[in-house]
């Protein structure tokens, strides 16, 4: 899939690697600004600009901020599915865009522990991402994959809180609000109108998807469906599930509220 949107193109795949998610690349056109919006995703990005070539490492991103864009940029990225991390780097560490930079070995490789490793590309990243694993670089918490699927395999709610901020850096509640508000964006991105975005993706009302966007993406939804902004990469998501029961509670945790977190 290919999305053309202002200053930026991306395109992506999906991987059959148990341990990545998506393999995506994307390139500038011109220097401008876009909103770096919420992620839940542990992530590595390679970065090639003005002969230089460099790897990133990511954690996951709470809120919207503001990014800047330089022209004639080419990115490759390696989203990691939930619960894979490299222990050199916890997410927590690297959460709301601390990331760090790698050093280069060469212009074709990085160093990572003492070794040198050569950048991923979009056609063999797991290639990579496989060498790594197998060194105990990249790890992978079994416990998320429970907690977010087969609940009643899921240890006890504090301790399934504790894998969730090693592994991914920020709790289980914050994944699901960033998931759901990432599925609204694509839905008023596509023209779904305000009121059916607010059923599809769960939310209490009109209000508190506007709370919600406007905190986790940096838009309100009419500004979205404007599309007047380069947004950072949104990729095709799928419905999450309801996270609210009649009463206003987490499904599965527990937690009664009184009103929606925003």
């Amino acid at each position: 899939m290919i999305g053309f949107t202002m200053c930026l193109t991306f395109e992506e795949r999906l991987s059959d690697s148990p341990f990545v998610e998506r393999v995506w690349r994307s390139q500038s056109h011109a220097a401008g600004t876009f909103l770096s919006v919420a992620a839940s995703h542990f992530e590595i990005a390679v970065t090639r600009h003005r002969g230089r070539t460099f790897l990133t490492v990511r954690g996951p991103e709470t809120k919207a901020t503001q990014g800047d864009c330089p022209a004639d940029g080419e990115w490759l990225g390696i989203r990691f599915k939930l619960g894979t991390f490299m222990p050199a780097f916890a997410p927590g560490d690297l959460k709301d865009r601390r990331d760090v930079t790698l050093p280069g070995a060469s212009s074709r490789s990085f160093w990572l522990s003492g070794s040198a490793w050569e950048y991923p590309g979009f056609q063999n990243a797991e290639t990579c991402v496989a060498r790594l694993v197998r060194k105990g670089m990249i790890v992978r918490d079994p416990v998320i994959d429970a907690a977010l699927g087969d609940h009643a395999r899921a240890p006890h709610a504090r301790s399934t809180q504790r894998h969730f901020l090693r592994a991914t850096g920020i709790t289980r509640s914050a994944i699901r609000q960033i998931e759901r508000a990432r599925y609204a964006t694509a839905l008023l991105r596509r023209g779904v109108s305000i009121l059916d975005t607010v059923y599809d993706a769960g939310y209490f009302d009109q209000a508190h998807l506007t709370r919600s966007l406007k905190a986790l993406i940096g838009q309100t939804p009419g500004q979205i469906q404007q599309g007047k902004q380069q947004l950072s990469f949104l990729y095709k998501t799928t419905p999450p599930p309801r996270i609210y029961d009649a009463h206003g509670r987490f499904a599965h945790d527990g937690i009664t509220t009184s009103r929606p977190p925003h």
